[in-house]
């Protein structure tokens, strides 16, 4: 009786789930930069509990009179409750909390691939690891005061969790594309791939530098002067709405390589092109902030954005490798089987 290996059911479980949990994550960040578009980051002035308890209050009147005097011996002179942005701070937090238990889910089902490929297993975990991380710096961020730079680094944080998670997906994709050759793709297509993986890295580093100017901004000015924001950003905030023009261009670029050599259908050509979606979706909301007075509703557009291209590009790249790679295996298995098939003829006694 055949005996079925547990990757048979395994494999797909997991991909469902890594996905599933991808998604979550992605939602978790579009909810944490809505929180700090909204001002709503310091709702909860404590962690892991709000105001003090695992539940927070809804009225002031549920707090302590002096909770002020108490917050402000604590390094929060500036606390106040209002309970649309503490409930928004903590359902912030009850998000965070879900993805950690998708997470570790993720990371259970892995088990059984170790055998498989132990690249998936311990991808998994050690995801699951870095959420623990991120929530200890989630609190730090809490404790700073929102600090810019604190944030920032929670923000990086994020992306590389999602960069983790999504090398456990792509390495459970591995056979799917190793089963789309590449062998007519334009020899053009890597070294413009690297071109445009530096562009982006490059343009989210300026983001950065543009949220946190944000920050400082938001402190200095005050919420009431948000559309005179933009007469007060410094250079690298013109360099970076600039260049986006540029990355557009080279991802078009990219695009027509693949739809000329590998179709339309093709996996690499159907990412790319949701890339390049993602992208209009990035340049059109920052030309909405750099226009309209940066618009807090759009802020967290932009960052969702922004990291869905880091995503695409980086399961972009790890398909084309995959692809490519299963290719040169199949080419050099074809060029050794006629030598191999030539010496067991000869070793075959004469009649």
């Amino acid at each position: 009786m055949a005996t079925t290996y547990p990757a048979d059911s395994a494999l797909p479980r997991f991909r469902r789930l890594a996905t599933i949990t991808l998604l979550a994550v992605y939602f978790l960040i579009l909810v944490g930069a809505s929180v700090r578009a909204s001002g709503a980051g310091m709702g909860c002035p404590d962690w892991p509990t709000c105001f003090g308890s695992w539940i927070p209050p809804t009225h002031e009147s549920q707090l302590p009179a002096n909770y002020q005097e108490i917050y402000s011996e604590l390094g929060y002179a500036d606390t106040r409750f209002n309970v649309v942005k503490t409930w928004t701070e903590y359902m912030n937090r009850l998000v965070g909390v879900t993805i950690g238990l998708l997470i570790f889910a993720t990371a259970a089902v892995s088990w059984p691939l170790r055998r498989l490929n132990r690249r998936i297993t311990w991808a998994s975990i050690a995801t699951f690891l870095m959420v623990g991380f991120q929530g200890w710096l989630g609190s730090r961020v809490v404790s700073s005061n929102l600090q810019p730079g604190m944030i920032t680094l929670h923000m990086l944080m994020a992306l590389a969790i999602v960069g983790t998670l999504l090398y456990a997906l792509a390495q459970s994709r591995r056979q799917l594309m190793v089963a789309q050759p590449v062998t007519s793709i334009d020899p053009r297509f890597e070294k413009w791939l690297y071109i445009v993986l530096g562009m982006t890295i490059l343009q989210v580093t300026m983001g950065t530098q543009v949220r946190e100017m944000t920050d400082i901004l938001r402190v200095s000015q005050g919420e009431e002067l948000r559309s005179a924001w933009i007469e007060a950003m410094p250079w690298f905030f013109y360099v970076h709405r600039s260049f986006s023009a540029f990355v557009l261009f080279a991802n078009l670029w990219l695009a027509r390589l693949l739809i000329n050599s590998l179709g339309w259908m093709h996996t690499l050509t159907r990412l790319t092109i949701g890339m390049i979606v993602i992208i209009g979706v990035a340049v059109t909301s920052g030309a909405t902030l750099g226009h309209l007075g940066m618009p807090a509703l759009v802020q967290p557009l932009h960052l969702l954005a922004a990291t869905l291209l880091f995503g695409l590009q980086f399961l972009i790249w790890m398909s084309y490798r995959h692809a490519r790679d299963g290719g040169l295996v199949s080419d050099r298995a074809s060029l050794t089987a006629p030598a191999d098939q030539a010496v067991a003829g000869s070793e075959q006694p004469a009649v």
